[in-house]
C-alpha cells in the first residue's frame, strides 16, 4: 500500500511528534512505500509555527492509497480533510498526538478554523489512533470518543530496547537527575523552571541535574539555576546524540518529566528511560500517568507543585533499594509494553 504520512515537524527538530512519525516511516517501510510530508521538504504557502499552509500537498495525495495524518497541524488539517472529503475510497488514518491548549492570542484565533475542521476530519477517518485511551477519555475529543469508540485505536510510542537498555554495574554514587527534551517555546509546557526549583529544594547530599536539550528558553533556565545558587549542581549539556542520550539515561538516578498541562500526551522520553533501566517521576497528566504504574516504575507527581516534586525526587534518591526495584521493573515493562516489535505490528494492522 502507499502511504502519505502528514506531519507539522520532523527531524532534525526535536519533537515528540516528529519524532514518532520519524520512528513510524521506518516501520511502515518494511511492508508498505511510504512517503512522509512536512514543511521541510514540501514548500508552504504560508508558515506560522508549527502550523503551515501547503496546498501542493493536495494534488499529490492522489497518488497514495492511504493517508497517515499527525494531529495536531494546523493549515495542512484542512487540505486534508478536503481531500478525504472528495476522494472517500481513499484511506484516512488519524494519529491525534495531544489537544492543542495554551496557545498565544494571535494562535487562538488562527487556530478555530483548524478546531473545527478537527471535528470534521474525525468524522471522516476510518482509524484513529492515540498513544492512550487514558489521554483520549480526558481530552477534548472525548464526547467523539464515547460516542464513536470502534473508531480508537491504542499505540503506544516504542524504542529498541537492545539499544536502549541498562548499564551493568550502575554506578549511583552520583545522584543524577536527568530532564531530556526541548527547551524552547514550543515546549514551555515540560516545567523545567519547577524541576530546577525543586531541585533546589532538595536536602539529598551530592545530587546533580541534568538538563539535555537546546532552545530559546535555555537562557532563561540557565539564569534561575544561577538565581537559585545551584550553577555548580546543574548541567546543561546541549543536544546529545544517541549514544551519549542513551548513556545518560543509563548513568541516570531517576528522570523528571515535570510537564504542566495537556500539551503533554505521553513522553517518549519516559519509556526511553525505563528502557535503560531508569526510574521516573513524572506529572499525573491523562496519558503520562498511563505510561507506568505509580510507586512500581517510578512515582507521580501532581503537575506544577514543586513541594511535592521535591518530596517524590527525595523519596527516590534517598532510598537505594527501591530505585534498584524500580530500575528492574522498568526495564521488565519497557520489554513487555515498548519495544518496537510490538508497534510494527499494531501500526501494519492499520493498513493491511
Amino acid at each position: 500500500m502507499k502511504i502519505a504520512q502528514i506531519v507539522c515537524v520532523y527531524p532534525p527538530y526535536a519533537g515528540g511528534i516528529g519524532n514518532s512519525a520519524h520512528q513510524f516511516e521506518g516501520l511502515l517501510k518494511k511492508n508498505h512505500e511510504v512517503t512522509t510530508f512536512h514543511p521541510q521538504n514540501i514548500k508552504p504557502l504560508i508558515k506560522l509555527g508549527h502550523g503551515a499552509f501547503i496546498p501542493s500537498l493536495y494534488k499529490k495525495l492522489s497518488q497514495f492509497d492511504a493517508i497517515f495524518l499527525h494531529y495536531p497541524f494546523f493549515g495542512t488539517a484542512e487540505i486534508v480533510w478536503l481531500f478525504k472529503r472528495l476522494n472517500k475510497n481513499k484511506k484516512l488514518v488519524i494519529y491525534y498526538h495531544m489537544d492543542v491548549v495554551g496557545l498565544k492570542p494571535l494562535a487562538k484565533i488562527l487556530s478555530v478554523p483548524s478546531l473545527l475542521t478537527r471535528n470534521w476530519l474525525l468524522k471522516r477517518a476510518d482509524k484513529i489512533v492515540c498513544s492512550s485511551f487514558d489521554y483520549i477519555k480526558n481530552s477534548q475529543i472525548k464526547e467523539f470518543y464515547q460516542a464513536h469508540p470502534e473508531k480508537f485505536t491504542e499505540i503506544p510510542f516504542g524504542l529498541d530496547t537492545k539499544k536502549f537498555c541498562p548499564q551493568h554495574p550502575h554506578d549511583d554514587s552520583a545522584k543524577k537527575i536527568l530532564f531530556v527534551g526541548g527547551l524552547d517555546q514550543a515546549h514551555y509546557f515540560k516545567g523545567v523552571n519547577n524541576l530546577i526549583k525543586a531541585c533546589a529544594g532538595l536536602a539529598v547530599k551530592n545530587w546533580q541535574l541534568v538538563i539535555v536539550g537546546e532552545g530559546d528558553l535555555k537562557a532563561s533556565y540557565q539564569a534561575l539555576a544561577q538565581e537559585l545558587e545551584i550553577t555548580d549542581k546543574t548541567i546543561f549539556p546541549g543536544k546529545l546524540v544517541a549514544e551519549q542520550l542513551i548513556a545518560a539515561y543509563q548513568s541516570a538516578s531517576v528522570l523528571a518529566l515535570p510537564s504542566i498541562n495537556s500539551n503533554e500526551a505521553f513522553g517518549i522520553v519516559l519509556i526511553e528511560a525505563l528502557a535503560c533501566g531508569t526510574p521516573v517521576v513524572a506529572s499525573n497528566l491523562p496519558g503520562v500517568r498511563s505510561v507506568f504504574t505509580d510507586k512500581q516504575e517510578g512515582l507521580i507527581v501532581e503537575p506544577d507543585n514543586v513541594a511535592d516534586l521535591t518530596n517524590r525526587l527525595e523519596e527516590i534518591l534517598n532510598d537505594n533499594d527501591l530505585r534498584e526495584i524500580m530500575r528492574l521493573k522498568a526495564r521488565e515493562l519497557a520489554e513487555k509494553k515498548y519495544d518496537l516489535s510490538i508497534v510494527e505490528k499494531n501500526l501494519n494492522q492499520l493498513f493491511n
